[in-house]
C-alpha cells in the first residue's frame, strides 16, 4: 500500500480494544488557499503513547490544534472524550482534563515570570488554592529536578528546561489526555532523552492518561506505542512501529517512511552515498579562539577548529548553544569579540566584500523575498553579489537546471513545497560560484525524500566542485554523512573528530549516545547546579492522579481566573521598564507636553510697517500697535519685496502699509484706507489677528475722532462691555488643561491594555487563553484590571499637574470627578480590549488605537469646537463618544464648580458606554484560532 492515499487509520489500521480518545471523522482544515487537512478519518486508542509523524506542513500541528480545542473547526468531526470538540459547552467541561503544548520551546511560558510564578499562574487557571498549588508545584519541579531553579525566569533557562516547566505547567491539573507538539525540537539528545523518560514516568504513575505527540525524530517515534504517518493533509498509515516496519520491510522508521509516500512523491528516490573526499592539505575555514559576547552573555566562548577544502564539515548542537552564532561570524555578518577567522588563510574582515563574496550563506528562514519569483530572486542575488549582467542570464539558468527549478522558475517562493523552496535556498547561496557554503539547518522539517535529495546535492558540491561545506543540524543520521563533525553545547566546542571516532571514543552503539556522553562529561565539569537537571528525573513521585469525578457545570464566572490574569500582567509590567515608565508616568509626561503646545492664545505677534506717509500721525498710528500687548514690532519695511520675504520666511505674522497722505486724510476726516498683510496659513490665527487689527484701528480712529472734535464727534455711540464667567482673563490653558486630561486618560491606558492582549498574540501566549478555563470575560477583565489602576495613578498625577504646576484652579468636587473619571477608564481600557480583539500584530495595534482614540478625542468630542457645532457624523460620534462627556465633567468640575448634583448626564452616559464596550469586546474576542 506504499502508494496508497487512502484512511486507513479509520479503516484496517484503526485500533481494537477500549473507546478510543480521540475519533475524527472527515475532517478538513485551510488556510485560506492551502489545504492543511483533506478529509482526515482517524481513530486514536486510549490509554497508548501515540505519535504523529511526517514532515513540516503534513497537517500534524493543525490537526493537534483541533483535537485540543485551540482552533475552529471547518469540515468533519473531532470527538475527544466522548463528545464533540466544535460545541462550546463540551470544550469548556473537558478543558480541564486536556494538557496541550503547542510546537516551540517556551511557548506556552511567559519569559519574565520565574519557573514557580509560571507554575503558579496555570495552577490559578485550573481553580486549585494557595496551599494545593504549592503541593503540586513542590511535587513537579522535584520530579523534574527543577526545584533549584525555582526562581530562576523563564528566559533564562535552557531549551530541555523550558520543555520540562512546559511540562510541569500542563501537568498541573491532573489531565486525562496530554497533547504534545513536538516538544523536543531544538532540544540537545541528553535533554531530549530525559523528557521521553520523564514522560514514561508519567504514564507509570497514571496508567490511564492518553499521550499523543508530534515528532521530528524518528528514533524517538520508534519508542511510541502507535503512530499515525501524515503527509500532505492526509493520513498515510496507522500502527505500531513494528506493524510499519513489517507492511514496508524498511529497516528503520525514516524509510518506512519514505515506503509509504505515494509513488509520485517518492519518485527518483535513491539513498545518500557520499564518496570519500580526495586527500587536500589545503586549509578553507579556520576558527582561533572565537568568542562573542552580547553584553553580559557569552553566546560563544574560546571555539576553535580547521575545515579542509572540500571537506563536509557538521556542527551539531541544541537551539542556542552558539551555532548560528559561529556561522554568523565566520560570514563575516558578526565581528567577533575575541578571536580570529580566517578562510584559506586570509583573516576575515566583515568590511573585506571581496573575501565574503567567496562564501554562501543559507539562514535557517530561507532568506528568499516572497513577492519575487523564482528566477527574479535568483537574478536579485546574482546583482547583489557584482555579477558582470551579461553572465547573469546564463548563471540562472544553470542554476535553475542543476537544482530542478525550471518548472517553477515563474512561481512565487511561498508557493511552492518547502522541500522545493529548501533547493532555491541553495540555488540562491551558490548563485555567485562561492568557495566556501555556509549552511544553518537547512534540512529542519523536510521530508525525508526532500532531505536525501538535497545531501546528494552537497555531495556533489563538494566532491566535484570542491567546494567546502559547513552545515549545522539536529539530525544524526545527516551527521554521519559529514567528513568530520564538531558537537558543540552551551557555546563550546565538545569535541571534533570523524563519527565514527567520536562513537569509538566513548564505546558508543550510536552517534545519539556519544553526544550524550560527551555532554554529561561536560555538564559534570561544570560547577554550576545546572548539573542537577541534567541527570534526568529524580525519583520523587509524581502528583497522584485525582479520581475521576462525573462532569459538573463550570461556574460562570471565577474571580481567580480573573485575578491571574491580572497578577500576571502586573508582573510583567512590574518587570518590563518601558511599559512600567508608560503605564505610571507617560500621561504626565504627555501632560506636560501639550499643556503648554495646545495655547489657544494670540500674543506676542511680529509686525513690521511699510510706512509712506512718514508723518507724526502715522508715527501715532504705529506706536498704537506697538503699545499693545499682542504685538512684537520689527524694523520697518522699504518695499513689497522686502515685505514678501520676512513674511515667507516667518519672521513676520502681520504687515502694516500706511498710505501716502494718510495724515492729510485723517485731519480732513476723508476715508482713510491701511493696508493690514496677514500670514493665513493658520486661518483660525489669521482671524484673530484680523479681529485685533480692526478693533485696534476702530479705536484708534474713534479716539482721534474726539481729538479733533470734542465728545460731540461720537455721541450717540454705544459700548458693549463683555464679562467673562468661569475665566475671566480668557486664558487658553485654563480651558485647555481640563479637556487634554480625558484625551490622555484615553490614549495611554487604551494603548497599553490593547498591546496587553495582541503581545499574548503574538508571541504565542495566546494558547493558554484557549486551551485552559478561562472564559473571555475573565481575560478581558483581568488583563483590564492591571491597566485601570495605573490609569487611576495617572488620574492623580494629572490632578496635581494641573492645579499645581499649570496653576489651574479647581473649584468643583473632586469626589464627583473621580468617580467620572473612574467610570471614563473603564471605557478607554474597554476600547482597548475592543480594538485588540481585531488585532494580531502590536505595531498594527499601536497604530489603529492611537487613530482611534485620538481622531474622535480630538475632533469631534468639544475640546476645541462644541460637540452642538458639529453636523453628521461628527455629531453623532461627538454625542456618543465618552470623551465628550469626560470633557464636560473635567471643565465644568474645574472653571464652574460643578458636582455630583450637575453629573448626572455624565455618569448615564460613560455607566451606559461601559457595558455596551466591554459586552462588544466578550463577542468580538475568539476563544479559539482559525
Amino acid at each position: 500500500m506504499s502508494g496508497d492515499r487512502s484512511q486507513p487509520g479509520a479503516q484496517s489500521d484503526g485500533p481494537q480494544g477500549p473507546a478510543p480518545v480521540v475519533r475524527i471523522e472527515a475532517v478538513t482544515h485551510r488556510y485560506g488557499r492551502t489545504e492543511a487537512l483533506a478529509e482526515v478519518s482517524l481513530q486514536i486508542p486510549a490509554g497508548r503513547m501515540v505519535g504523529l509523524i511526517g514532515p513540516d506542513g503534513v497537517g500534524k500541528s493543525t490537526l493537534l490544534s483541533l483535537i485540543a480545542g485551540a482552533r475552529q473547526m471547518q469540515s468533519g468531526r473531532v470527538e475527544v472524550l466522548g463528545g464533540d470538540m466544535a460545541t462550546a459547552a463540551h470544550r469548556a467541561r473537558v478543558c480541564p482534563q486536556i494538557a496541550y503544548m503547542p510546537q516551540g520551546l517556551g511557548r506556552n511560558l511567559y519569559p519574565t515570570l520565574s519557573v514557580a510564578e509560571n507554575l503558579h499562574f496555570f495552577g490559578r487557571l485550573f481553580g486549585h488554592r494557595t496551599a494545593e498549588r504549592e503541593r503540586r508545584i513542590d511535587t513537579l519541579l522535584a520530579a523534574t529536578g527543577m526545584s533549584p531553579f525555582r526562581d530562576r525566569p523563564a528566559a533564562k533557562l535552557s531549551g530541555g528546561m523550558k520543555q520540562k516547566l512546559g511540562l510541569c505547567c500542563a501537568l498541573i491539573h491532573d489531565p486525562e489526555l496530554l497533547i504534545l507538539d513536538e516538544p523536543t525540537t531544538g532540544v540537545d539528545p541528553l535533554s531530549r532523552r530525559q523528557f521521553w523518560e520523564l514522560i514514561d514516568r508519567i504514564r507509570r504513575d497514571r496508567p490511564g492518561m492518553s499521550v499523543i505527540t508530534a515528532t521530528a525524530y524518528m528514533e524517538e517515534a520508534a519508542g511510541f506505542d502507535w503512530l499515525v504517518a501524515m503527509e500532505a493533509g492526509r493520513v498515510l498509515a496507522t500502527g505500531t512501529p513494528s506493524e510499519l516496519l513489517a507492511r514496508t520491510g524498511a529497516p528503520d522508521l525514516d524509510a518506512a517512511f519514505v515506503a509509504l509516500l505515494p509513488d509520485t512523491a517518492r519518485r527518483g528516490h535513491q539513498p545518500v552515498a557520499i564518496p570519500p573526499r580526495p586527500a587536500s592539505a589545503e586549509i578553507a575555514i579556520e576558527a582561533q579562539h572565537l568568542t562573542k559576547r552580547f553584553g553580559d552573555f557569552t553566546a560563544v566562548h574560546d571555539v576553535s577548529f580547521r575545515i579542509g577544502k572540500g571537506e563536509i564539515f557538521g556542527f551539531l548542537g541544541s537551539n542556542g548553544c552558539g551555532k548560528t552564532t559561529v556561522m554568523k561570524m565566520l560570514t563575516g555578518l558578526l565581528e567577533p569579540s575575541e578571536g580570529t577567522a580566517r578562510l584559506f588563510g586570509q583573516k576575515l574582515d566583515h568590511d573585506d566584500m571581496g573575501l565574503r563574496r567567496r562564501v554562501g550563506f543559507m539562514s535557517q528562514s530561507f532568506s528568499l523575498y516572497s513577492e519575487l519569483t523564482v528566477r527574479q530572486n535568483l537574478e536579485l542575488h546574482a546583482r547583489l553579489f557584482g555579477m558582470a549582467p551579461g553572465q547573469i542570464a546564463g548563471r540562472v539558468a544553470q542554476m535553475l537546471d542543476r537544482f530542478g527549478l525550471g518548472g517553477c522558475a515563474g512561481d512565487l517562493p511561498e508557493a511552492l513545497p518547502l522541500g522545493v523552496r529548501q533547493r532555491l535556498s541553495l540555488a540562491v547561496a551558490m548563485i555567485h560560484g562561492p568557495e566556501i557554503l555556509i549552511l544553518d539547518e537547512p534540512t529542519s522539517g523536510v521530508d525525508p525524500v526532500a532531505r536525501d535529495g538535497f545531501w546528494r546535492m552537497l555531495g556533489e558540491l563538494s566532491r566535484e566542485d570542491g567546494v567546502t561545506i559547513f552545515v549545522s543540524t539536529h539530525f544524526m543520521n545527516e551527521a554521519e554523512w559529514c567528513d568530520r563533525i564538531s558537537l558543540m553545547h552551551a557555546g563550546r566546542v565538545l569535541v571534533s573528530d570523524t563519527a565514527a571516532a567520536i562513537r569509538e571514543s566513548k564505546g558508543a552503539a550510536t552517534l545519539d549516545d556519544a553526544f550524550i556522553a560527551y555532554l554529561q562529561e561536560a555538564i559534570a565539569a561544570d560547577a554550576s547546579p545546572e548539573s542537577a537537571v541534567s541527570d534526568g528525573p529524580t525519583a520523587a513521585s509524581l502528583p497522584a492522579a485525582a479520581p475521576p469525578r462525573p462532569p459538573r457545570g463550570r461556574a460562570p464566572f471565577s474571580l481567580r481566573r480573573m485575578l491571574s490574569y491580572s497578577q500576571l500582567e502586573m508582573l510583567q509590567l512590574r518587570r518590563d521598564p518601558i511599559r512600567m515608565t508608560m503605564a505610571m508616568l507617560g500621561s504626565l509626561i504627555l501632560m506636560f507636553v501639550i499643556g503648554y503646545g495646545i495655547n489657544m492664545d494670540v500674543r506676542d505677534l511680529t509686525f513690521a510697517v511699510l510706512d509712506r506717509d512718514r508723518t507724526s500721525t502715522s508715527r501715532d498710528y504705529i506706536a498704537d500697535i506697538a503699545g499693545s500687548r499682542y504685538f512684537i514690532e520689527r524694523p520697518a519695511l522699504e518695499s513689497y519685496d522686502e515685505l514678501d520675504a520676512r513674511m515667507q520666511s516667518g519672521e513676520l505674522s502681520l504687515a502694516i502699509e500706511i498710505p501716502p497722505g494718510f495724515a492729510r486724510d485723517v485731519a480732513r476726516g476723508a476715508p482713510v484706507q491701511i493696508g493690514a498683510w496677514i500670514d493665513g496659513a493658520a486661518p483660525a490665527r489669521a482671524g484673530t489677528v484680523e479681529g485685533y487689527v480692526q478693533g485696534m484701528h476702530a479705536d484708534w480712529l474713534t479716539r482721534m475722532a474726539r481729538r479733533q472734535y470734542g465728545d460731540e464727534a461720537i455721541r450717540g455711540q454705544f459700548e458693549l462691555v463683555p464679562r467673562f464667567r468661569y475665566n475671566p482673563d480668557v486664558k487658553s490653558i485654563i480651558a485647555m488643561v481640563p479637556a487634554v486630561i480625558p484625551m490622555l486618560l484615553l490614549m495611554i491606558p487604551a494603548v497599553l491594555t490593547t498591546l496587553s492582549v495582541v503581545r499574548e498574540k503574538e508571541l504565542g501566549s495566546i494558547i493558554n487563553f484557549y486551551v485552559t478555563p478561562v472564559t473571555r470575560l475573565e481575560f478581558l477583565l483581568g488583563k483590564q484590571l492591571p491597566y485601570l489602576l495605573a490609569g487611576a495613578v495617572n488620574f492623580a498625577l494629572l490632578m496635581a499637574f494641573a492645579v499645581f504646576a499649570f496653576r489651574v484652579p479647581f473649584t468643583g468636587s473632586l469626589t464627583a470627578l473621580s468617580l467620572a473619571a473612574l467610570l471614563y477608564l473603564v471605557a478607554a481600557t474597554g476600547l482597548g480590549l475592543l480594538i485588540s480583539t481585531f488585532m494580531r500584530s502590536q505595531v498594527a495595534a499601536l497604530f489603529a488605537t492611537v487613530m482611534l482614540t485620538m481622531i474622535p478625542a480630538g475632533q469631534f468630542s468639544g475640546l476645541i469646537d462644541p460637540v452642538s457645532s458639529l453636523q453628521g457624523l461628527g455629531r453623532l460620534i461627538g454625542e456618543i463618544y465618552p470623551t465628550t462627556w469626560f470633557i464636560i465633567a473635567s471643565r465644568g468640575a474645574f472653571s464652574k464648580a460643578l458636582g455630583f448634583g450637575d453629573f448626572g448626564m455624565v455618569y448615564l452616559a460613560l455607566g451606559l458606554a461601559v457595558p455596551v464596550i466591554l459586552g462588544l469586546s466578550v463577542l468580538s474576542l475568539r476563544k479559539q484560532a482559525k
